[in-house]
C-alpha cells in the first residue's frame, strides 16, 4: 500500500511507461538524433568525394549552415513561438526530412552520373547540382534547429510538468541519447559506405529518413494527445483575455449614457492598430525579419538568466574538443587513428558520467550550485591542458611564425596547399588543412615525449564530466526561467549565440594555423572558458548570495525561480 492505494505489479508500472508521453518522445527523439547525426555526417564525406578528396564544398556547407543559424535564429525561434505546438513540430519534422530525403536523391544522381554532367553546359549544370545539395542542405538544418526547440526546449518542459526533478532526469535522459547516437549513428552509414558504396549510402539515409518520419510523425501525435496541456500555449491565453477585456470594454460604452472622451479615443486607437496590424504596409512586411531578430536579442539580454545562457556560449570559444582542429594537432603528435579512436570512445563515457552525475548533484545541492560545482569541476581539468603547454615534448613555440609555411608556399620552396578559400578555414574541418597538408609534404617529427599531449588529452577528456553538467544545467535554468511566450525566440538567440563563438574560434586557428602556436590557442581557450564561468558566479552569486558555498542547504526561492512550471 502506497498512500493508502494498493502498489501496482511491476510489470504494469513498465508497460506504463512503456505507454507514457516521457518514452514516446525518447523514441522520436533517438530516431530523429540518429537520422541527424547520420546526415550530418555523411553529407561532409560525400561533398570531399564529389569535389575530388578536397575540402572546399564541405567548408562552403559548414559556413552556410553557421551563418543560416546565427542570422534566423531568433526568427526561427519567434516562428515557434507564434504557432501551435503540434503545426510546428509537425511542419519541422516534414521539412527535414523532406530535405534530407530529396538531397539523397540529388547525391545519387550525382554520383551515378558526375561524368556526362561535368560535360553538359561546360560543368555549370553540376556546379548547380552543387549549389542545390548546399541549399537543400541548409534548408534541413535550419528545420532541425526548430525541431530542437520544439521538443528539447518547449515539449519536454510541458510533459514534466511542475516536477523540477523529473525535468532534470528527462533533459539528462535526452542527453545520453545523444551521446549514444553521436557514437552509433556515424559507425553505421560509414559502414556502409567503406563495404557498399556512397550511392548505397545516400540510399540507405533517404530511405531511414522516409520510414523514420512516418514513425516520428505518429509518435508526435501521440505524445500531443496524451498531454493536453501541449494544446494550450501562453500566446494564445493572452489573445484570448485581450479579445475578452476589448469585448468588455465595448459593452462598458455601450451601457453608458453619453461616450466617455478618454475611452473613446483608446476605443478609436485601437481600432487604428488593429487595422494596421491586420492590413500592414510594404514596408512594415519587408522590415518584419528585421525587427524579429532585433527584438529576439533585446529579449535575450532582458532575461534574468542571460548571464548564464552567455557563460555556455562562451565555452564553444575552444579548440579543447574532439573536431578535426584537436585530431590534427594529435596526428603531428604522432598519436595515430586507433588510439584517436579510443580516445574518442573515452571522451563520450566521460560526457554520459557527467550526464549522470548531473542528476545527482542537482538532487542534493540544487539547480544552480550544480552549474557552479561542474564549472570549477570542468576548469580545474583543463588545468591538466594549460599543463601540456610547457611539459616535455610540447612544441610550443611563439618565435615561429604562424604563417612560414604561406610564405615558403608564396616563394615556391614547397609543394602546393590544397585548394582553400577564406570560407573553407572559417568551417568545421578547415583549419585541419595546414596541419595535414603539412603533415602530407613533410615527415613527421619524432616525438621525444608523449607527456603534453597525454596531459592535453586527459585535460580535455576528463573535462567532459563537468562541461555536459553545465550544459545541463544551463538548458534547465533557460527551461524554468524563460517565459512559455518566449521560449522559442530565446532558445534560437542561445543557438545563434553558440554558433557566434564557434566561428570566432577557427577564425582563433586560422590566424595561428601552426603546431608551435596550438599551445597559445589552448591558453586562450581556457581563458574564455574561465569568462564563461565568472559570468555564472555571477548569476549564482545574484541568485543564491552566500549561500552558494553551503552545498547542502535548500535552495530557497529567488527571484529567478519562475512561479510555476505550467502550462
Amino acid at each position: 500500500m502506497e498512500n493508502g492505494k494498493p502498489k501496482k505489479p511491476c510489470c504494469e508500472t513498465v508497460r506504463d511507461f512503456f505507454a507514457s508521453a516521457k518514452f514516446l518522445i525518447y523514441l522520436g527523439h533517438a530516431l530523429s538524433t540518429w537520422g541527424d547525426r547520420m546526415w550530418n555526417f555523411a553529407v561532409a564525406v560525400f561533398l570531399v568525394e564529389l569535389y575530388g578528396d578536397n575540402l572546399l564544398l564541405t567548408a562552403v556547407y559548414g559556413l552556410v549552415v553557421a551563418g543560416s543559424v546565427l542570422l534566423l535564429g531568433a526568427i526561427i525561434g519567434d516562428w515557434v513561438d507564434k504557432n501551435p505546438r503540434l503545426k510546428v513540430a509537425q511542419t519541422s519534422l516534414l521539412v527535414q526530412n523532406c530535405s534530407v530525403i530529396l538531397c539523397g536523391i540529388l547525391l545519387m544522381v550525382v554520383f551515378q552520373f558526375k561524368e556526362q554532367l561535368d560535360t553538359l553546359y561546360n560543368g555549370w549544370l553540376l556546379t548547380s547540382c552543387y549549389v542545390m545539395v548546399i541549399t537543400i542542405a541548409n534548408i534541413a538544418n535550419l528545420a532541425s534547429t526548430a525541431m530542437s526547440i520544439t521538443i528539447q526546449r518547449d515539449w519536454v518542459v510541458v510533459v514534466a510538468g511542475d516536477d523540477r526533478s523529473s525535468l532534470a532526469d528527462m533533459n539528462a535522459t535526452v542527453r545520453i541519447i545523444d551521446q549514444l547516437t553521436n557514437i552509433l549513428a556515424p559507425m553505421l552509414v560509414g559502414q556502409i559506405m567503406a563495404f557498399g558504396s556512397h550511392f548505397m549510402g545516400c540510399g540507405f539515409i533517404a530511405g531511414w529518413n522516409l520510414c523514420s518520419m512516418c514513425l516520428e510523425y505518429f509518435l508526435l501525435w501521440k505524445v500531443y494527445q496524451k498531454t493536453p496541456a501541449l494544446a494550450i500555449k501562453a500566446g494564445q491565453k493572452v489573445t484570448d483575455s485581450q479579445e475578452l477585456k476589448q469585448l468588455n470594454i465595448q459593452k462598458e460604452l455601450e451601457l453608458t449614457d453619453g461616450p466617455v472622451e478618454g475611452s473613446q479615443l483608446m476605443n478609436e486607437s485601437a481600432v487604428v492598430k488593429s487595422d494596421k496590424e491586420e492590413n500592414p504596409g510594404c514596408c512594415y512586411q519587408m522590415s518584419e525579419p528585421v525587427r524579429t531578430f532585433r527584438d529576439g536579442w533585446v529579449a535575450y539580454y532582458n532575461q534574468n538568466i542571460f548571464f548564464a545562457g552567455m557563460s555556455l556560449a562562451f565555452l564553444y570559444m575552444t579548440v579543447l574538443g574532439f573536431d578535426c582542429i584537436t585530431t590534427g594537432y594529435a596526428y603531428t603528435q604522432g598519436l595515430n587513428g586507433s588510439i584517436l579512436s579510443l580516445l574518442m570512445g573515452a571522451s563520450a563515457v566521460a560526457g554520459i558520467c557527467g550526464t549522470v552525475a548531473f542528476t545527482w548533484v542537482r538532487k542534493k545541492c540544487g539547480l544552480i550550485r550544480t552549474g557552479f560545482i561542474a564549472g570549477m569541476a570542468q576548469l580545474s581539468c583543463l588545468m591538466l591542458c594549460v599543463a601540456s603547454v610547457f611539459a616535455p615534448g610540447s612544441p610550443f613555440d611563439l618565435s615561429v611564425s604562424p604563417f612560414q609555411s604561406m610564405v615558403r608556399h608564396l616563394l615556391g620552396d614547397q609543394a602546393p596547399l590544397p585548394e582553400a578559400t577564406m570560407a573553407s578555414l572559417i568551417a568545421t574541418e578547415a583549419p585541419a588543412v595546414l596541419n595535414i597538408s603539412t603533415m602530407i609534404s613533410e615527415e613527421v617529427p619524432h616525438i621525444e615525449s608523449y607527456l603534453s599531449v597525454s596531459l592535453l588529452f586527459a585535460g580535455v577528456i576528463a573535462a567532459r564530466v563537468g562541461l555536459w553538467s553545465f550544459d545541463l544545467t544551463v538548458t534547465q535554468l533557460i527551461q524554468e526561467n524563460v517565459a512559455e511566450a518566449e521560449r522559442g525566440v530565446i532558445n534560437g538567440v542561445q543557438n545563434s549565440m553558440n554558433y557566434l563563438l564557434d566561428l570566432l574560434h577557427f577564425v582563433m586557428v586560422i590566424l595561428a594555423p601552426n603546431q608551435e602556436a596550438f599551445g597559445l590557442l589552448v591558453i586562450i581557450s581556457v581563458s574564455f572558458v574561465a569568462m564563461g564561468h565568472m559570468m555564472y558566479f555571477r548569476f549564482a552569486f545574484q541568485n543564491l548570495r552566500s549561500r552558494l558555498f553551503m552545498c547542502c542547504s535548500p535552495e530557497q526561492k529567488t527571484d529567478a525561480d519562475p512561479p510555476s512550471l505550467a502550462v
